[in-house]
C-alpha cells in the first residue's frame, strides 16, 4: 500500500483481515447480508473459551498467594463473573458500543441500556448481535479481575465490590469505546488493537499500579515469608489461560476465517517465545529458571501478542514474544526498585506487556490485501506510513495509561470514603479467607 488509511477505511478494504469490533451493532445489522452458521458456531465456542479464562486466572493468582488468602483471592475472579455480566447488560455495553455521545469520541450513549432494541434477529456482521454482546461481556469480566494481582492479600471485600463496579463503567467501558466503538476517538485515528492490548491489559495494568501505590505494601513484606503457597495451581491456571486465549484472540476476528487462523497461530507462537526469553533472562540473572517464571513468561507472551494477533505474521509473532518476555521480566523487577507492592505482578505483566505489545503492533503490523504477500511495516517501502502508525500507537498507549491511572485514583478516593479500602492489621494477619468470608481454603 502507498499509505495506511484510517482503520474504518481498512474495514472496507480488508473486511476479512480485521476484527469486527469496528462495526457498531446497528450498522452491522444493516450491512450484513445473512447469518453465517459457521461464524456463529465459532463465536459461541470462543465466547465460552474466554469465560474459561477467568477461573484460570483465579487458579493462577490463587496459587501465588499465601494459604490464608487463597480463597479470598480466587473469589476476586469468581465474584467478577457474577457482578460484571449484570452491569454489562444494564449499562456497560451501551457505554462501550452505543452511538457516540456528543460526537467527542469518549463514550457511547444510552442506545442499548438493558440491551434495549437488540433482538435475536439483529446481526453484527455474520453473527447475531447477542453473541457479540456475550463475547464482549467475557472481556469485561476478566479485565477488572486482572487488577486483583495488585491488591492481593490486603483489600476489604466491600471495597473490591464497589471498585470493580465503578471501574468497569468509568474506565473499561470508555476506553473500549475509544478503541473499538464506532466514533471512538482512537478508532477514528486508526489505532490498532486486535483483541485488547490497550483496552484490556494496559487499562487493568496501569490501574493496578495506581491501586498498589495507594494501598501500600503488605504487612511484613521483606521480613516475613510471602512465598506462593501452591505453584501447581499457578501452572494449571496458566494452562487454562492459554487455552482460553485462543478464543480471546482468534475469536476477535468475529468469523471463522483466515484472520482467525492467523490469530490462532500467533497466539501459539508468541507465548512460547516469551516463555523461552523470560526463562533465559531469569536463568542468567538468578542461576535457575523457575516454574513461576516460566508460567509468567507464557502469560506475558499472551499479553504482548493480543493487540497484534491478527495483524502480524508468524515470524513477527516470535520476535514480539521474545521481546515481550524479556521486557516483562524487567517490568516485574521495577517493584523492587521503586518499592511498591504489586503483589502478583499485574502491572509488570499486563501493564508493561500491553504497552510493549501495542507499540510493537505499530512496528510489525502487516496487511495481506488483494492477495499480495504480507509485508511488515518495519520493512515497508513507505517509511512515512510506518512511522505514522507507530505514532498513532504511541498516542493510544499514553492516553490509555494516563486515563487509567487518573480515573482509578479518583475511584479509590470515593471507595475509601464510602467503605474503606484496606484490611485492619489484625484482619490482614488473619487472612482474607477467614476475615472476609469466614471460610478456610483447606481443611485437614
Amino acid at each position: 500500500m502507498a499509505h495506511l488509511r484510517p482503520r474504518y477505511h481498512l474495514t472496507r478494504l480488508f473486511s476479512a483481515a480485521l476484527p469486527c469490533f469496528l462495526v457498531a451493532p446497528a450498522a452491522a445489522a444493516e450491512e450484513a447480508a445473512s447469518l453465517n452458521p459457521a461464524d456463529t458456531a465459532w463465536m459461541l465456542i470462543s465466547t465460552a473459551m474466554v469465560l474459561f479464562m477467568t477461573p484460570g486466572l483465579a487458579l493462577f493468582y490463587g496459587g501465588m498467594v499465601r494459604r490464608k488468602n487463597v480463597l479470598g483471592t480466587m473469589v476476586h475472579s469468581f465474584f467478577a463473573m457474577a457482578l460484571v455480566p449484570v452491569l454489562w447488560m444494564a449499562v456497560g455495553y451501551s457505554l462501550a458500543f452505543g452511538t457516540d455521545l456528543g460526537g467527542f469520541g469518549l463514550v457511547g450513549g444510552v442506545d442499548y441500556l438493558f440491551l434495549r432494541g437488540i433482538t435475536p434477529d439483529n446481526l453484527n456482521g455474520t453473527i447475531p448481535t447477542l453473541v457479540f454482546v456475550c463475547f464482549q461481556a467475557m472481556f469485561a469480566v476478566i479485565t477488572p479481575a486482572l487488577i486483583a494481582g495488585a491488591y492481593a492479600e490486603r483489600i476489604r471485600f466491600p471495597a473490591y465490590v464497589l471498585f470493580t463496579g465503578l471501574w468497569l463503567l468509568l474506565v473499561y467501558a470508555p476506553i473500549c469505546h475509544w478503541v473499538w466503538g464506532a466514533g471512538g476517538w482512537l478508532f477514528e485515528r486508526g489505532a490498532l488493537d486486535f483483541a485488547g492490548g490497550t483496552v484490556v491489559h494496559m487499562s487493568s495494568g496501569f490501574s493496578a499500579l495506581a491501586f498498589a501505590i495507594v494501598l501500600g505494601r503488605r504487612k511484613g513484606l521483606g521480613s516475613v515469608s510471602m512465598a506462593p503457597h501452591n505453584l501447581t495451581l499457578t501452572l494449571l491456571g496458566a494452562g487454562m489461560l492459554w487455552f482460553g486465549w485462543f478464543g480471546f484472540n482468534a475469536g476477535s476476528a468475529l468469523a471463522a476465517n483466515q484472520t482467525a487462523a492467523l490469530a490462532f497461530l500467533t497466539t501459539f507462537l508468541a507465548p512460547a517465545a516469551a516463555g523461552l526469553s523470560w526463562a533465559a533472562v531469569e536463568w542468567l540473572r538468578t542461576g535457575k529458571p523457575t516454574a513461576l517464571g516460566i508460567s509468567s513468561g507464557l502469560v506475558a507472551g499472551m499479553v504482548v501478542i493480543t493487540p497484534a494477533a491478527g495483524f502480524v505474521g508468524p515470524g513477527s509473532a516470535v520476535v514480539i514474544g521474545l521481546i515481550g518476555g524479556a521486557v516483562c521480566y524487567s517490568g516485574v523487577l521495577l517493584k523492587g526498585r521503586f518499592h511498591y507492592d504489586d503483589a502478583l505482578d499485574a502491572f509488570g505483566v499486563h501493564g508493561v506487556g500491553g504497552m510493549v505489545g501495542a507499540l510493537l503492533t505499530g512496528v510489525f503490523a502487516s496487511w495481506p490485501g488483494w492477495g499480495k504477500p504480507v509485508q511488515s511495516l518495519l520493512f515497508h517501502t513507505d517509511t512515512g506510513a510506518a512511522w505514522h502508525q507507530f505514532g498513532i500507537q504511541f498516542v493510544s498507549v499514553v492516553a490509555t495509561a494516563a486515563y487509567s491511572v487518573v480515573a482509578t485514583l479518583g475511584i479509590l478516593l470515593v471507595v475509601k470514603a464510602v467503605v474503606g479500602l484496606r484490611l485492619e492489621e489484625q484482619e490482614e494477619l488473619e487472612g482474607l479467607d477467614l476475615s472476609q468470608h469466614g471460610e478456610a481454603s483447606y481443611t485437614f
